[in-house]
């Protein structure tokens, strides 16, 4: 879980050893910056936010399915469960990220 102070940096609010998915990059000096990486994957993180929210709005109607057969409605909604799962383990492993990357600047 993450949480931002005002306008200052998201913040890990949940171990990362909850979540031992992700390998996170450490911050040097020559490797990329604390901000670029910051900025980098919590763009990521509220863009894969907004695509849940984004498919979540659209329609899902039995009504769109019958004509493919009594099956088709079930399909539907058994792949879109799948698509939702996998986003938001994307979400899950961004989230990571950028928690690893912001509890380095502390």
């Amino acid at each position: 879980m993450l949480q931002r102070a005002g306008n200052g940096p998201l913040r890990s609010i949940v171990p990362l050893s909850l979540f031992p998915m992700a390998t996170i990059p450490t911050i040097h000096l020559n490797g990329t910056g604390f901000t670029d990486l910051r900025d980098g994957y919590a763009a990521a993180y509220d863009a894969i936010e907004k695509a849940i929210d984004a498919l979540a709005q659209a329609e899902l109607n039995g009504r769109d399915f019958y004509p493919q057969g009594s099956n088709a409605y079930s399909q539907a909604r058994e792949e879109r469960s799948e698509v939702f799962r996998r986003l938001h383990s994307a979400h899950q492993y961004v989230g990571e990220m950028l928690a690893g990357i912001c509890d380095q600047k502390r």
